[in-house]
C-alpha cells in the first residue's frame, strides 16, 4: 500500500480541471474578448486521435490555436474534441486532458505546463531524451536592489522604517519604501 498523497499529482489533476472547464465554457457561450488559446499536447499518448499525416508530421507533440477557425468543440470528463483548420482543411483532432502537456491564453499572460503522469502509481514518467540533449536552462535568480542611500543624521534602521530600538518594527519589501529625495540632493 502506497502512503503517500502525491500531492504534486493532485495539482496536476486540480489544473486540467481549469483547461476542462474553460473549455466547457467556450463549448457554451464561446470565446470572449480577444482570448484565444494555444494547446499543447502529446500526439503519441493512448486516446489521441488525428489524421495520420498530421501523427507523422508531429509525432511527439503538438500544438494546436483555438481562436478564429475551430469549431464543434465536445468537451468529456477525460477528453475533448474539436474540428481545427489545417492548411484550409477541416479536421477532426480528440485529445484526453492526460495528454495535455500545455495551455496558455496570450491574451491574458495565462499559462499552464502539465507533467507527464502515470495513471496508475502517480508517478513522472521521464520521456525519453534524445542523445546529447541538453537539460532545460534554469531561470536566472534575481538580484536583490541595493539598499538606500543613508541620509545624514539618520542610522540604518531609520533609512529602513524601523525605529532604532527595533521596537515596532514592521518588514517591508523594497517596493514598497518611500525613499525622501533630499536624501539625494547635494547640500
Amino acid at each position: 500500500m502506497n502512503d503517500r498523497f502525491h500531492y504534486d499529482a493532485l495539482v496536476d489533476d486540480a489544473l486540467r480541471s481549469v483547461v476542462r472547464r474553460v473549455l466547457t465554457q467556450v463549448a457554451e457561450t464561446g470565446l470572449p474578448g480577444s482570448h484565444h488559446f494555444y494547446i499543447s499536447f502529446r500526439s503519441n499518448d493512448p486516446g489521441v486521435e488525428l489524421p495520420d499525416y498530421l501523427r507523422a508530421k508531429y509525432p511527439d507533440e503538438m500544438t494546436i490555436v483555438l481562436q478564429h477557425q475551430y469549431w464543434d468543440l465536445i468537451i468529456r470528463e477525460d477528453d475533448f474534441e474539436v474540428m481545427v483548420s489545417f492548411n484550409k482543411q477541416q479536421e477532426r483532432i480528440k485529445v484526453p486532458f492526460a495528454a495535455l502537456s500545455a495551455f496558455v491564453d496570450p491574451s491574458v499572460r495565462f499559462g499552464l505546463q502539465f507533467d507527464r503522469r502515470d495513471k496508475e502509481t502517480g508517478e513522472k514518467v521521464l520521456a525519453g531524451k534524445p542523445e546529447g540533449a541538453a537539460e532545460p536552462t534554469p531561470l536566472p535568480v534575481p538580484e536583490k536592489r541595493p539598499a538606500p542611500p543613508v541620509a545624514e543624521g539618520e542610522t540604518t534602521a531609520e533609512a529602513e522604517g524601523e525605529s532604532p530600538t527595533g521596537e515596532g518594527a514592521k518588514p517591508e519589501d523594497a517596493a514598497s519604501k518611500v525613499v525622501k529625495l533630499d536624501s539625494f540632493r547635494k547640500k
